[in-house]
């Protein structure tokens, strides 16, 4: 843990090109540590959270006080009557006057529209929950597959320095040979050509792992220029029966959390529309409260003094005609739920294409893995012959090149497919629902 904030503090602070070492859970630590877009899913599930507490809040009792003043100009209470000649003074005006009342409202009976409400504000906050954790379990994957491609990268840029050098080396003997008289300048010159494109290949390597460094620096946070250097490489890791995909989808829909995310958010919409229909209902609600006022007027005759009272009573609202806005309500919530519905369906189909794709192609990138293996070792073997025989004058600079050329290609492709084979496996993880990582090897090559 000390370790981890200490990297967050230099991430934070160091702008020079100082290399930093990060095994692949430092990395994926920081990620969670600084992701802009996780705070983002974190924050809209809390706010759903609360959202959801407000309405569930709805169907309990509520209280709430309310007060105020109002000045009258003065004057008098008069009584008027035909048979009076001039109006009779009954009292003059309070010119004060102050009201405070606390009131209690209960909802008795909305058509069920407030418990599908709680409802489907309550399964809309679990969704939004299990949309954070599948953009943290996406963050992770992301953050895995950039780390072992800058590990990829950087040992591509290592293998292209070798074939400079290995190159260089070929050059001398060529002049060695020159001298000797076994070899012609036509040979140094192949030798000359073949060394000017290593070279240019070594640079685009070297870019190509910036890149790759600066893609993975933006996932964990850090600025762009942080000499991010994988601490370890990608392992084999435990096998998976990719031949197993039925219960690799059964595995997949138990444990995937967008898939949850969507059978929740149906339950939601269907919950709504059940609090749509509930308009349809008269709404009933108790009602109660004291007042406290000065002057009250339930007390005659009228007085400038605090005087309370109560009351209790049932209120019914029922709407007869409103041009229509339940029914649109009704059928916008019914269109919701269709599109939830449609949308979950959707998901199950895509995640049984995803989980086979993945499966099939870990499957490939194993047997590509092997093969390159073989490849390189071949090539390896056959440069070394090669090279023994040309710097015997057994061998033309043709089939020297030809050599090293093979080698090169063979290494490349064989750190290509070792990446591709992790690659593979965590996204089949992905696919699956499996959230930890693959298990990194030991230190990087």
């Amino acid at each position: 843990m000390r370790r981890i904030l200490f990297l967050l503090l230099l991430g934070a602070a160091s702008t020079a090109r100082a290399s930093m070492p990060l095994t692949l859970d430092e990395a994926i630590a920081l990620g969670r540590a600084n992701s802009r877009m996780l705070g983002v899913a974190r924050s809209r599930s809390a706010a759903e959270q609360a959202g959801a507490g407000e309405i569930g809040a709805q169907r309990y009792p509520g209280l709430r006080l309310t007060g105020g003043y109002q000045w009258i100009s003065e004057g008098a209470f008069r009584l008027a009557n035909p048979s009076i000649p001039l109006p009779l003074t009954v009292g003059n005006v309070v010119v004060d006057n102050w009201t405070f009342r606390v009131g209690l409202r209960q909802p008795l009976y909305t058509g069920f529209s407030l418990v599908n409400a709680k409802k489907e504000a309550e399964l809309s906050a679990e969704a939004t929950g299990l949309e954070a954790l599948q953009a943290e379990r996406d963050l992770v994957v992301n953050i895995t597959a950039a780390y072992w491609l800058l590990g990829q990268a950087r040992r591509v840029a290592a293998l292209s320095a070798e074939n400079v050098a290995r190159l260089e080396s070929y050059r001398r003997d060529t002049e060695r040979l020159i001298t000797a008289g076994l070899a012609t300048r036509n040979d140094l010159l192949k030798v000359d050509v073949q060394l000017s494109g290593a070279r240019i290949g070594r640079i685009e390597a070297e870019n190509d792992a910036a890149v790759a460094m600066m893609n993975l620096n933006i996932l964990l946070g850090l600025p762009p220029e942080t000499e991010t250097v994988p601490a370890q490489a990608p392992s084999g890791g435990e096998e998976v029966d990719t031949a197993q995909v039925e219960l690799l989808l059964t595995e997949a829909r138990g444990s995937r959390a967008d898939y949850a995310a969507a059978s929740a958010r149906l339950a939601s919409a269907e919950a709504g529309a059940g609090a749509a229909r509930g308009l349809w209902w008269p709404q009933l609600e108790l009602t109660a409260g004291y007042n406290f006022n000065s002057p009250n007027a339930r007390y005659q005759p009228i007085t400038p003094e605090f005087k309370g009272n109560w009351d209790v009573g049932v209120v019914m609202a029922f709407d007869i005609w409103n041009w229509g806005i339940t029914g649109s309500r009704v059928e916008q919530a019914e269109a919701a739920e269709q599109q939830a519905r449609l949308r979950a369906a959707q998901m199950h189909d895509d995640i049984a294409l995803e989980v086979r794709r993945a499966a099939l192609n870990l499957y490939r990138a194993r047997e590509k893995l092997g093969v390159a293996r073989l490849g390189t070792e071949q090539a390896r073997e056959n440069l070394r012959v090669t090279g023994d025989r040309y710097r015997a004058g057994a061998a033309t600079s043709t089939e020297l090149l030809d050599a090293d050329v093979a080698l090169f290609q063979s290494e490349t492709l064989q750190e290509g497919a070792r990446v591709d084979r992790a690659v593979a496996r965590v996204l089949l993880d992905r696919a699956v629902g499996r959230f930890d990582p693959p298990a990194a090897g030991g230190e990087a090559p």
